[in-house]
């Protein structure tokens, strides 16, 4: 039965990715994303789900940062997750009463309308997790009187849902991916996503353009592009890129052996399946095929066959 780390405690929407991406694994709960990973990295733990992005709020940085650096981790799965926030308070409590609200950062972004309407008085702090939140409106004595957090955490630590689905929009949905140290990759399905970070070789005038030339040119779809500050001064930036498709076939691994030759270094983050099981359209001219046959007219031009 395989461990997995998860940004804790009990309770948190990334506990219920879990459950559903690996729902016999052991769960271990981690005090932050990064050090979820660290758990996987460590081997303290078979590998870790954390999130990476919000369809309101964008990416989550920490986790962008956190594949980009150190010892390398595979992406192996993803999963879109519906996110309903929940008002949680000690029972009694009314919402005249709430002058001190806990909970995530990313839930405060996507619950101002709410705490704005309905919370006008009350201060918002941030919390490690909005699961981290419930717990400490939990405890007696806590100095918040509510917390913003999914409707498990109010089961798990006692608390009652005083208002629903109180997200500014009822549509949002956070990508959750699982990762584990370097492996045999997931085999190719016809519906799948690749992921990797390249850094610019130098600053000069059409280098991203170079970038993004490798994928066009052999019919590569991107779905997320990412730019990142490397610490190295204002203005210099790696990316993050997900784009159509498993190395495994042609035009993505050419793409991405095209990207290797110009950039100072590209990480490559895993290919594995699409949780929409969308399908990428293939150009004509950029099937697996149609760059066997090029090969091979290539071939017999220089063995003098043509």
């Amino acid at each position: 039965m395989p461990k997995l780390a998860y940004l804790g405690p009990k309770g948190t929407f990334t506990e219920e990715a879990l459950r559903i991406l690996a729902p016999e694994a052991e769960r271990l709960p981690s005090a932050s994303i990064s050090a979820a990973l660290d758990a996987a990295r460590r081997g303290e733990a078979d590998g870790a789900v954390v999130p990476l992005e919000n369809s309101l709020e964008g990416a989550i940085t920490t986790t962008l940062d956190e594949l980009a650096w150190g010892e390398p981790l595979s992406v192996t799965a993803e999963l879109l997750l519906p996110v309903e926030f929940s008002l949680l308070v000690r029972p009694g409590t009314r919402l005249g009463d709430i002058k001190r609200v806990f909970t995530h950062p990313a839930a405060i972004t996507q619950c101002r309308n709410f705490t704005a309407r309905e919370l006008p008085d009350a201060v918002v702090v941030a919390a490690p997790s909005t699961a981290a939140a419930a717990q400490e409106v939990a405890l007696p004595g806590s100095p918040y009187d509510a917390a913003i957090a999914a409707r498990i955490a109010g089961d798990n630590y006692g608390l009652v849902e005083l208002a629903a689905n109180v997200g500014d929009r009822s549509d949002t949905v956070t990508r959750f991916i699982r990762v584990s140290r370097p492996g045999p990759l997931p085999e190719p399905t016809g519906s799948d996503r690749t992921s990797l970070v390249a850094f610019l070789a130098d600053d000069h005038p059409g280098a991203l353009l170079e970038m993004l030339t490798e994928f066009a040119v052999r019919g590569v779809n991107l779905t997320r592009i990412e730019s990142r500050p490397t610490g190295d001064g204002i203005g210099r930036y790696f990316f993050h890129f997900d784009l159509e498709g498993h190395v495994a076939d042609a035009r993505v691994g050419e793409a991405i052996s095209g990207l290797h030759r110009i950039c100072a270094d590209v990480r490559f983050l895993g290919s594995y399946p699409r949780a929409d099981g969308t399908s990428p359209q293939i150009k004509r001219g950029t099937a697996d095929g149609d760059f066997a046959e090029a090969a091979g007219w290539l071939a017999r031009i220089r063995t003098g066959r043509a």
